[in-house]
């Protein structure tokens, strides 16, 4: 039996890794040199990949880091303004809610970023706990984030269901030993995952009830 859903925040909630990798490519390509998704894609959901050394290298010279910064948040931000929350995302934080369900965040991000979108969307309510880059040691695909939000909840992990966009944090959710279900957006959806027990296009395709009844369904013995 669910009794706690755990959502991650970057491409899940908000698209904001579509447009980042999207910001990141034109500065790649004004430098004469091109950011490929077999590289992005690696570290999507996760942290500590230092684009600008990768771009260094690419041009083969260190670049004016500090411009080269300030062009790509410009443009990120750009990019950023017309982005809304992701389809079902409002209706499944209302049914968790309404179901009684504990209901948690876990992300690779730092918690000012985290809560910063939070806050514009009028999200922040819903999440009891939220764990992000600040509380851990090690982010994903290591299982910690998800761990101490289940610590904090008091629901044992078998007992957990996580919402997740990108491999790395699919499997972070799996090492912790949770039910995962992945939505993957326009980015990630061209990446390799593993092991997972659903894949949504948007959590508009299908109500957080009947999610939650298909998969205890598949979880009882015939």
């Amino acid at each position: 039996m669910i009794e706690a859903v755990v959502f991650d925040f970057d491409g899940l909630i908000l698209d904001t890794e579509t447009n980042e990798f999207a910001s990141f490519q034109e500065l790649f390509k004004e430098h004469g040199a091109e950011l490929t998704l077999e590289v992005w894609g690696s570290v999507v959901g996760t942290n500590g990949f230092d684009t600008y050394a990768h771009l260094d290298e690419c041009v083969g010279r260190p670049v004016d880091r500090e411009t080269a910064r300030a062009r790509r948040k410009e443009r990120f931000q750009s990019l950023m303004e017309a982005e809304d929350i992701r389809p079902g995302v409002r209706e499944y934080l209302e049914s968790a809610r309404r179901m009684g369900l504990r209901i948690g965040l876990a992300s690779s991000s730092r918690l000012a970023w985290v809560t910063g979108y939070l806050d514009r969307f009028g999200l922040t309510s819903y999440f009891e706990c939220i764990q992000t880059a600040d509380h851990v040691e090690k982010v994903k695909p290591d299982p910690a984030l998800y761990r101490q939000v289940l610590e904090q909840l008091g629901v044992a992990p078998e007992r957990a269901l996580a919402f997740e966009d990108s491999p790395n944090g699919a499997l972070a959710a799996k090492r912790a030993g949770m039910k995962v279900v992945t939505v993957p957006n326009p980015l990630t959806c061209r990446l390799v995952f593993g092991e997972v027990d659903r894949t949504l296009g948007s959590m508009s395709e299908i109500s957080l009830e009947d999610l939650i009844a298909e998969l205890g369904a598949k979880t009882e013995p015939a």
